[in-house]
């Protein structure tokens, strides 16, 4: 740690608890903050982690009326899947709380209060659309109309979902209102400001000047905004969901959600704090100067954490500004951009399904191709070669072969350490300086680096053992044999401390095979981590090979995604390449009766389908789960590709496909003959 600090404040983004996380989440903020955190409690150094959900705002409230509940229905639930999604990797916080707790409440309140009282807002009088019918004014997200770019219908008041632009109400052709149908009018109302503009000088020194080690994207992006010129950014809102304004005469109106979020992060603290005396008073985290705040973000929250935020905190004036604010760029899926509206993601809580006790393998792959200065790509074939070549391949066949000989040639027990070769001697000078270089890398956010060190140095191990090849020596030197298993385990002893920070599930089932029971980062480099004798526990497989089928059935997945994605896109004056009559006639189309129709588990857009084809019958898997419900299908004659390639969807074989029309409001409809007809009749 920097000599100035006594302790650390990191923070991660707040989730929004409006759906679950998936890897793109993972990658940018979480196990970067979590290896961090990890580092500096293995160096003994004080340091808190705070989480949190936020959970107020517009999407929230759509979500809430989509479903037919109230919008704490919809928090607490993903709230939970989200807390628990970190749990299961590993993400270490010491609390994660949420934005509708009450502690948050009045500290959130409380904040707004000191510097509305200290005349630190503006306020504002400006024409919002109000929905007559709903008396209400409308969120962006709460007006539809025409896209003035692409003329398709349903455009949002903020962006249009089927070209992508950026929009305003005032643009959209023939708006209405989401609540009601009714046509807004524009009406007049007042909110708070924080006025940006005026802490462009100090944030400009502050920044330009005094943090030039940031990362070139934060640095870069922070000056962009500064250069551009910043101005006032309204703290309130016209909504009913969120906390309350404090101050008289303001009914219907609520912090804006990115007002009140961050102050999650002291709110979370105070909560922890107030509940478990150990930690100390919250105020030494948020107030003192001894102590260093970092901030771990995604690209998309750089100016709120390094413009917005800490003009809040100055505001305020007590408060610590954060040393340093390591965001990451964006992560990619199979070269797409991840979307949650697309379901173009890897889930965290359905990758715990797919792949039970590989967290381990999901952090190592997302950390070795994290986006640090670049946006990257997460393709499931990267995901396997890594986990395959690199984890089992070297790390875990080092650690193998250590462990199984030391049990076969010594009963189990860490071997004599004899006379050392010239090659001894280059092995461990080799990984000598490996605690010196990890630190530099760690201590710069470096963190994708920092893990090639850490796999340099089962490299080291797996090359040594090979190369010695002590399951032949012991053939003739048992002497010899030992001091190459007692190295051998001194390197794996060390991988348990290089590699707790990335992958602490499996260093710690490492140090339980080597019986480790006390561990520290001062400790890395040391060739003395286990002493001669020593009894070793059992020996076990550090990681299991991903087979083929276990990759095929992701790429299926997203293909299959892919496919109804384009088709919810399609447009009627959008058409096809030309084909020809006999491409057509390639096709079998049949007409089927469903006889029975399911969900397959743990698939919420498929259903299997039971067909009497007239030929004996057959099973079709159809991603159309989200527009029928499988009773109402039962019985209905569908037409389907009779001569359509087997493949396997979630563990079902599907023999066919059923053909399906998209509705212009994206949902899919069942093609069946207008009369009841033959099962197995052709149609051509």
């Amino acid at each position: 740690m920097d000599k100035r600090f006594k302790r650390t404040t990191v923070t991660s983004a707040l989730p929004y608890a409006n759906g679950p996380v998936h890897i793109g989440h993972l990658a940018g903020v979480y196990v970067p903050a979590d290896i961090y955190v990890r580092y500096l409690r293995l160096k003994g150094e004080e340091v808190l982690f705070v989480g949190g959900s936020d959970e107020h705002g517009v999407p929230i409230t759509i979500r809430a009326k989509k479903e037919g509940v109230t919008p704490q229905d919809v928090v607490d639930r993903f709230h939970n899947l989200i807390k628990d999604s970190f749990k299961e990797f590993g993400i270490s916080f010491d609390v994660y709380s949420r934005t509708t707790s009450a502690t948050h409440r009045k500290v959130a309140s409380d904040f707004f209060r000191k510097l509305y009282d200290d005349g630190k807002f503006i306020e504002k009088t400006s024409e919002q659309y109000y929905d007559e019918e709903a008396q209400q004014f409308l969120a962006d997200r709460y007006i539809v109309g025409e896209c003035p770019r692409c003329h398709a219908e349903g455009a949002y008041g903020d962006q249009c979902e089927k070209c992508g632009s950026t929009l305003s109400p005032e643009e959209l052709i023939n708006p209405v209102s989401k609540l009601s149908g009714a046509k807004p009018v524009k009406k007049q109302t007042s909110h708070w400001y924080l006025p940006l503009d005026q802490h462009e000088g100090w944030l400009r020194e502050w920044i330009l000047e005094n943090h030039k080690e940031w990362r070139p994207n934060v640095y870069g992006q922070c000056k962009s905004w500064l250069d551009l010129g910043l101005q006032p950014r309204a703290v309130s809102r016209d909504l009913d969901w969120g906390i309350p304004v404090p101050v008289e005469g303001a009914e219907g109106k609520v912090l804006y959600v990115w007002f009140d979020a961050p102050i999650g992060y002291i709110s979370n603290t105070k909560e922890l704090c107030d509940a478990n005396p150990q930690y100390g008073n919250w105020e030494k985290w948020w107030k003192d100067e001894d102590t260093r705040l970092v901030h771990f973000i995604g690209k998309d929250n750089i100016v709120f954490h390094c413009i917005v935020f800490p003009a809040m905190l100055k505001a305020e004036g007590s408060f610590i500004l954060p040393d340093n604010v390591p965001s990451n760029e964006f992560l990619n899926l199979e070269g797409d951009k991840i979307s949650t509206s697309k379901n173009w993601a890897v889930w965290l809580n359905e990758y715990l399904v797919d792949f039970p006790g590989k967290q381990d393998t999901l952090r190592y792959v997302l950390t070795a191709n994290a986006p640090e200065t670049k946006d990257n790509d997460f393709t499931w074939k990267d995901f396997q070669t890594r986990h395959n070549s690199e984890l089992v391949a070297i790390y875990g066949n080092f650690i193998n072969r250590a462990l199984v000989l030391t049990q076969k040639y010594f009963d189990g027990c860490v071997p004599a350490l004899g006379e050392l070769s010239d090659y001894d001697k280059e092995t461990l000078k080799e990984f000598a300086d490996v605690k010196a270089k990890m630190e530099q890398l760690l201590d710069g956010f470096k963190f994708r680096d920092a893990l090639k060190e850490a796999m340099n140095l089962a490299r080291i191990g797996n090359k040594y053992l090979a190369e010695t090849e002590p399951w032949k020596l012991a053939k003739t030197d048992m002497e010899r044999t030992a001091t190459i298993l007692h190295i051998g385990l001194q390197i794996a002893a060390n991988l348990a401390i290089a590699f707790e920070p990335f992958l602490p599930f499996s260093s710690e089932r490492l140090r339980s095979m080597l019986a480790m029971d006390s561990f520290c980062w001062s400790q890395l480099g040391q060739i003395d981590l286990l002493k001669a004798g020593d009894k070793l526990g059992k020996a076990e497989l550090l990681f299991e090979k991903i087979e083929d089928d276990a990759i095929d059935a992701q790429i299926t997945r997203l293909a299959n995604i892919k496919k109804e994605n384009e088709a919810n896109n399609w447009q009627p004056d959008k058409i096809k390449p030309e084909t020809t009559f006999d491409d057509f006639m390639k096709m079998d189309i049949r007409v089927g009766t469903v006889l029975d129709c399911q969900k397959v588990p743990k698939a919420d857009k498929l259903l299997q389908f039971k067909i009497d084809d007239g030929m004996g019958g057959r099973t079709i898997v159809s991603g159309i789960a989200q527009s029928y419900a499988p009773e109402e299908l039962i019985g209905q004659q569908v037409c389907f590709i009779a001569n359509f390639p087997t493949r396997k969807l979630k563990g079902v074989e599907s023999q066919g496909m059923i053909l399906l029309a998209v509705n212009n409001d994206g949902k899919l409809v069942v093609i069946s003959p207008s009369k009841k007809t033959a099962n197995g009749a052709e149609v051509g």
